[in-house]
């Protein structure tokens, strides 16, 4: 049974940064391209980064370009995303799934929050 597994996030004050990580069980990564996604409140979930599988290209959504650095570990089946600079509008769950066509599950996903 494959399984996505976020974690990391926090109460963190504007300007600070957070590592989120994503383990994923089963062959979810295997030869995938991984992307982390967050869900504002209201808010329809939005893909924010994207990996390749060797890790050699990535995509940025605009809003969180320069700020967020995302990773992955293929031997640890893991994703990373390095949050930088934190802002307010940045709080949301956060998930992990394959980039721009995920699969028909989701994990629980990892909060993050950001007090001005």
């Amino acid at each position: 049974q494959v399984q996505l597994v976020e974690s990391g996030g926090g109460l963190v004050q504007a300007g600070g940064s957070l590592r989120l990580s994503c383990a994923a069980s089963g062959s979810a990564f295997s030869g995938n391209v991984i992307g982390w996604y967050r869900q504002a409140p209201g808010k329809e979930r939005e893909q924010v980064a994207a990996i390749s599988y060797h890790g050699l290209s990535t995509d940025y959504a605009v809003s969180v370009r320069g700020r967020f650095t995302i990773s992955r570990d293929n031997d640890k089946n893991t994703v990373y995303l390095q949050i930088n600079n934190l802002k307010p509008e940045d709080t949301a769950t956060y998930y992990c799934n394959r980039a721009y066509s995920p699969l028909g599950f989701w994990g629980q996903g990892t909060q993050v929050t950001v007090s001005s």
